[in-house]
């Protein structure tokens, strides 16, 4: 689905990676794991054309990329922007049906059923600025849902939500997954990696490790260790 020849990830024409090479398969899971600082969410923003590369190239097969499900941090959310849950998931359905294009039946129902499936149906014409922290997780997860998208990009999807619905979330991404979706993550959970993970993009300052999990997971456990003993 995606190659990488050489592409320098960065912000403003400095860069922050070394020069990264290799394919992203169609239907692939994917882990980005590795310290603050070293790209990973850049390499996410770099996939989604919202910055450039410093060098290198970026392709997708066919010439043309697919359509995208992004999830940012949740940091990076507005949160007291005024609209419902309903709202907000309603929004995945925008890039099949166009921006000023009324709902169907078949739009209305997919959404319901997004809503449904992450167990906000309660909350459906809740005010986003009143959920907690795991249900406002859950409605991006219905957004991502109604999007059904080839590709999910996931920045940090675990980050400040409860075990509990981190485990339910993860399980969305595994059906997702199995449905034939290609898969992204940003994450710092090794065991979750190891456990769901087919596949490892490790960044470190210096160098990548990019293959199967079970190969690439030591190179982080060992670069982990070696921060820590230098500090």
């Amino acid at each position: 689905m995606i190659s990488l020849n050489q592409l320098v990830l960065g912000y403003q024409g400095r860069a922050v990676t070394q020069p990264l090479t290799g394919n992203i398969a169609k239907g692939s899971m994917t882990a980005i794991i590795g310290a603050n600082g070293t790209g990973k969410s850049t390499l996410l923003k770099t996939l989604l054309k919202l910055q450039p590369p410093v060098a290198g190239q970026l392709s997708f097969t066919g010439g043309k990329a697919p359509r995208i499900a992004w999830l940012p941090q949740l940091a990076e959310m507005d949160r007291q922007f005024p609209a419902t849950v309903y709202d907000v998931v309603c929004m995945g359905s925008w890039p099949v049906r166009g921006l000023f294009s009324s709902l169907n039946r078949q739009n209305r129902k997919r959404i319901a059923d997004a809503i449904e499936r992450v167990g906000l149906t309660p909350l459906t014409k809740q005010p986003i600025e009143t959920l907690s922290g795991g249900q406002f997780q859950r409605m991006l997860f219905a957004r991502l849902l109604v999007q059904n998208a080839p590709l999910v990009l996931l920045d940090e999807p675990f980050t400040g939500v409860d075990s509990q619905t981190s485990d339910f979330l993860m399980t969305l991404i595994c059906q997702m997954h199995q449905a034939g979706q290609t898969v992204m993550a940003v994450l710092h959970d090794n065991e979750r990696v190891s456990r769901h993970f087919p596949q490892v993009l490790l960044l470190t300052q210096d160098h990548f490790h990019w293959g199967n999990t079970v190969d690439v997971l030591p190179h982080y456990c060992k670069s982990s260790i070696n921060l820590a003993l230098s500090a």
